[in-house]
């Protein structure tokens, strides 16, 4: 029963003190994401190129000739399927003009273009994708059998397990500014957008790669709960 109420008290203290507030920057992160597409949702281009003829203009710049775009449903649900080299655009973004809607859709283009040209920290990241899936689901169970039993092997196992999906977190990073840096680069080139509307579609990568380092922060929060716990429980 110690051990029950040793981890229930020692896992609250540590997520209030060191998750909640990533949770809170998190949401707020999300949040300015949703505010800054929907603003620039509002702001048509002066060219009138939908997002899926954006997304084609810079898959044509990198030479690339194998990537399809399609619809998919969903509100930002755009992503780039390496398995079948197809680009997927949201309802939102697929057939819109606005200059959001051409951000994003050259941002998943950026996808296609890492993966055409070999970018290496996208490699990393698929070397290591197998481990995170894994350690997600069995990280913290592990840790906390090991906790309850006090078998610190295990229960390191467990940390190690969730360490490899913080790494794949770690790695998304410079993936998903590269790519936002790449739609910006060719927009500019290519002139998708007029340097003003270039600044609005910046503003919009910008808020969305903000998710991305507040979920790391999440997580890189909920591994240092997890060690201070069982680092306690050896004590």
């Amino acid at each position: 029963m110690g051990g029950y109420f040793d981890y229930y008290y020692l896992s609250n203290y540590y997520y209030i003190i060191l998750v909640l507030p990533m949770i809170v920057l998190s949401m707020i992160a999300s949040a300015k994401v949703n505010s800054s597409f929907k603003k620039y949702s509002k702001v048509l281009s002066s060219r009138r190129l939908t997002g899926a003829q954006a997304a084609f203009e810079v898959l044509r710049y990198y030479g690339i000739t194998n990537v399809k775009i399609e619809r998919v449903n969903g509100n930002l649900t755009d992503h780039f399927d390496p398995r079948t080299n197809v680009i997927r655009l949201s309802d939102n973004v697929y057939n819109s003009i606005s200059v959001a809607a051409i951000g994003v859709a050259c941002h998943e283009a950026g996808h296609a273009a890492q993966y055409a040209q070999g970018y290496v920290p996208i490699k990393m990241r698929n070397t290591v994708l197998p481990l995170a899936n894994l350690g997600s689901k069995l990280g913290i169970p592990l840790a906390i059998i090991g906790f309850f039993l006090g078998f610190t092997p295990l229960a390191y196992a467990g940390v190690i397990f969730f360490s490899f999906a913080v790494l794949f977190q770690l790695i998304t990073l410079p993936v998903e500014f590269n790519a936002s840096k790449r739609a910006i680069q060719v927009i500019g080139e290519t002139d998708i957008l007029s340097e003003q509307e270039k600044d609005g579609a910046k503003k919009v990568l910008s808020a969305a790669a903000m998710t991305y380092v507040a979920s790391l922060a999440v997580s890189v929060a909920s591994l240092l709960r997890l060690i201070l716990t069982v680092n306690r429980r050896r004590k």
